[in-house]
């Protein structure tokens, strides 16, 4: 009865309709808002379709010179049924139309194996070569904190123990028992645990190499001091083992992974210069401009420095706990550091007969 009385009151009457009529009016713009465009957004999606299954000979001319514009005209109409609310249909739709379209017309054209194929083909020898200055720089620090190690213990020998943690030592010190030095050289008795052993490595020197390459986004100084630490703890590991006459024995049994192991370091630190080198001194461009150049071809040195310590774990995990003979150490050690070189030498061949 009450609502009956009410609906005879006109104000009452007109909220009553007023919903009704927006939400129809609503739906009347929606409706009127795709009938305007659903033509272009329909050859769009055939367009995407036929590319998406590798039919792209069932594209005609036209609709592939027409593709980046029916793009821009769905994303327009995707961004105005934001704006004005249209149906959660047709937003739907056009977001997952605009999304696929944009895959076929900017995303990466190169599958995964293509890539691989490139950069080991001549990607990241073409990167190697550009930082070359960083690479001498880099090697110059290695070397000098090589021999810095070496000086520092070979004149105190508690400089040992500031250089090398105790737990890398094990036993292996200045003024050490020749016979348990010449021990801890010895290849293990079979190739257990050593899997265990080869991923503790490789998850070790990775970081060493991250590091070195991360703070070069302090303008490179900090990379050249870990270059010159670590380095130094190798100095003075040679320095115990020369002074017990196992400087040799010590050099094959480091060969076998040192050779790409420190290549790795040595590529991971010289793209840390790179930046760095390239924010301290970046010429008429911004710090920032500089250094995105500079972080894209260290970024190519770096994935294959990491490549290089996979292989480096795999060496040291394995075949140097199981290769005890110093002449066959030196060899396999000597044979990657020939592998390395010709890699990047004949990939540079290779190229420039391409070109």
């Amino acid at each position: 009865m009450a609502l009956d009385y009410l609906r005879k009151i006109p104000w009452f009457r007109q909220a009553e309709i007023a919903p009704s009529a927006e939400i129809e009016a609503a739906s009347l713009r929606s409706d009127r808002f795709r009938l305007e465009r659903e033509v272009d957004w329909q050859r769009l999606e055939r367009i995407v379709t036929a590319l998406e299954k590798g039919r792209p000979k069932r594209i005609t001319d036209d609709d592939l010179l027409d593709l980046p514009v029916l793009y821009r005209k769905a994303a327009s109409s995707l961004a105005v049924a934001r704006e004005t609310s249209l149906d959660a249909a047709a937003i739907a739709y056009l977001d997952a139309l605009v999304r696929r379209a944009w895959f076929q017309i900017y995303g990466p054209r190169e599958t995964l194996t293509g890539w691989l194929r490139g950069f080991l083909g001549g990607g990241w020898s073409r990167a190697v070569r550009t930082i070359w200055l960083d690479i001498c720089i880099a090697l110059f620090f290695m070397v000098a904190g090589t021999a810095v190690g070496w000086l520092l213990v070979s004149r105190e020998p508690d400089w040992f123990y500031a250089l090398v943690p105790g737990a890398m030592s094990d036993g292996r010190e200045p003024g050490a028992d020749p016979e348990v030095l010449r021990q801890s050289l010895e290849p293990t008795a079979n190739a257990d645990g050593l899997s265990v052993f080869a991923t503790y490595l490789f998850s070790n020197n990775t970081g060493v190499a991250i590091l070195a390459f991360a703070l070069g986004f302090a303008f490179g100084i900090p990379t050249l001091l870990l270059l010159i630490s670590n380095m130094a703890l190798l100095g003075a590991m040679l320095f115990v083992f020369a002074e017990a006459g196992l400087g040799y024995e010590f050099v094959a049994w480091l060969s076998v992974h040192g050779t790409t192991e420190l290549g790795a370091i040595l590529l991971a630190g010289a793209a840390g210069i790179h930046v760095g080198r390239s924010m301290a001194f970046p010429g008429q461009r911004s710090v920032l401009a500089a250094a995105q150049n500079a972080g894209v071809r260290a970024a190519q040195v770096m994935a294959g420095a990491t490549i290089m310590l996979v292989v480096a774990g795999l060496l040291e995990g394995f075949v140097r706990q199981l290769v005890g003979e110093p002449s066959a150490r030196l060899a396999i050690g000597g044979a990657m550091l020939a592998f390395w070189c010709l890699y990047f030498a004949g990939m540079r061949r290779r190229q420039d007969r391409a070109a």
